[in-house]
């Protein structure tokens, strides 16, 4: 039973990763092979809902430019691969945060928060270090 679930781990990071590579490489047809039809992407931030495989085809097709995908980290239990990434645009970057759903293999569903990044205001800096990374 452990190994079933750390296979399942292991598969669904490994879905993660192919993601980013497709997107890194302009390859967004693989995206067909790792999301169901059905699966919905999340924004909360600007408040959109991405339904089923022909809106985010739709959407990936007619991005200005798309990101250049760093991965820091990825964490996973069960049905959920979480991503920590940078997102370079040639231009702005953004720290960002996947949340990804599985079912049976494939992506169900996608979080995504990502924001700018800022300086560290002067109050904090007795107490803190500044990471690079």
């Amino acid at each position: 039973m452990a190994d079933e679930i750390l296979d399942e781990q292991r598969t669904n990071e490994n879905v993660v990763k192919r993601l980013i590579d497709c997107i890194n490489d302009h390859q967004i047809e693989v995206m067909d092979e790792l999301f169901h039809d059905d699966a919905v992407m999340h924004w909360p931030q600007s408040g959109e809902v991405v339904r089923g495989a022909e809106n985010r085809r739709a959407i990936y097709s007619a991005f200005p430019q798309l990101p250049t995908i760093t991965p820091r980290r990825l964490l996973s239990g069960g049905n959920l691969v979480t991503a920590e990434a940078l997102l370079d645009y040639g231009g702005p970057t953004f720290e960002t945060v996947f949340i990804f759903e599985f079912r049976d293999g494939r992506i169900t569903k996608e979080t995504a928060y990502w924001s700018e990044a800022f300086p560290a205001p002067e109050w904090r800096a007795q107490w803190v270090e500044v990471s690079k990374a």
